[in-house]
């Protein structure tokens, strides 16, 4: 059976005085998937997120998400998708479970807490403030706030940036879960890693174009197709696999 497209972007362009940020991209995300953008710094990958996520105006081209344009209706846009940025900012004198309830209103819906916490597993820290988090804490915060809405696609720029090997595989295996429950997730990330485990497709951008679009498996092919051979021999396990295996796999928060 086909798996329908959530997603089509087509010709996406933004301009800053003389310079094109994003330059006529075009690519389709499925329904259900975990779709990469990856990119060196000042590709166009961050440009491209906020404008699907009618954060940043549209200069030409168009984004359709479920059947609906984002230039023309971003208000109903917003109510299903959710959005992880790479920084984010709380408020300092409410409680993880009080910040969750107060989301979830801004869209009308009425939610346990609790189970929110239990997924991120942040249940023992719903009577917390976010200043007593630690950073791989506030980012799974950050990811249950961007659930409040039940999104139909979850926008994760960056998510494991700065964090310790530990906290970066547990949210990886958040990650998973999230796309089990069928939720469509866009990501971003600068771990090669992260990409080809998590990612069922991606688009590698660069000077604000798209250079290439596919499964990980299909893009390595490529590049073994065209002669690249590695000077080093791969192994199985890495330096992280080392570190992991010997200091164990739970949180230390």
């Amino acid at each position: 059976m086909k798996v329908k497209n959530i997603i089509s972007v087509k010709n996406l362009t933004k301009r800053y005085a003389d310079k094109t940020a994003v330059d006529s991209i075009s690519f389709e995300v499925r329904a259900g998937e975990i779709f990469g953008i990856l990119g060196p710094n000042g590709a166009g990958k961050t440009t491209t997120m906020e404008m699907m996520e009618a954060l940043r105006p549209i200069d030409g081209g168009e984004v359709i998400i479920d059947g609906i344009n984002v230039a023309k209706r971003p208000s109903k846009i917003k109510h299903i998708i959710g959005i992880q940025l790479q920084s984010s900012a709380f408020y300092d004198k409410a409680t993880l479970s009080e910040q969750l309830k107060m989301f979830a209103a801004f869209y009308g819906r009425n939610i346990n807490p609790m189970e929110l916490l239990n997924e991120v597993e942040l249940t023992e820290q719903a009577r917390k403030y976010p200043e007593k988090l630690s950073g791989g804490q506030k980012q799974r915060f950050s990811i249950a706030t961007a659930l409040v809405n039940n999104p139909k696609v979850l926008f994760l720029d960056e998510p494991t940036t700065g964090l310790d090997p530990q906290a970066r595989r547990h949210l990886w295996d958040l990650i998973s879960k999230i796309k089990a429950r069928g939720i469509t997730v866009i990501l971003t990330s600068h771990y090669m890693e992260e990409a080809e485990l998590l990612c069922d497709r991606l688009a590698i951008m660069d000077e604000g174009k798209i250079i290439a679009t596919g499964s990980p498996r299909k893009l390595v092919k490529d590049l073994l197709a065209r002669g690249f051979k590695k000077d080093q021999v791969v192994e199985q396990a890495n330096l992280e696999d080392v570190f992991i295996d010997l200091t164990g796999k739970e949180l230390r928060e």
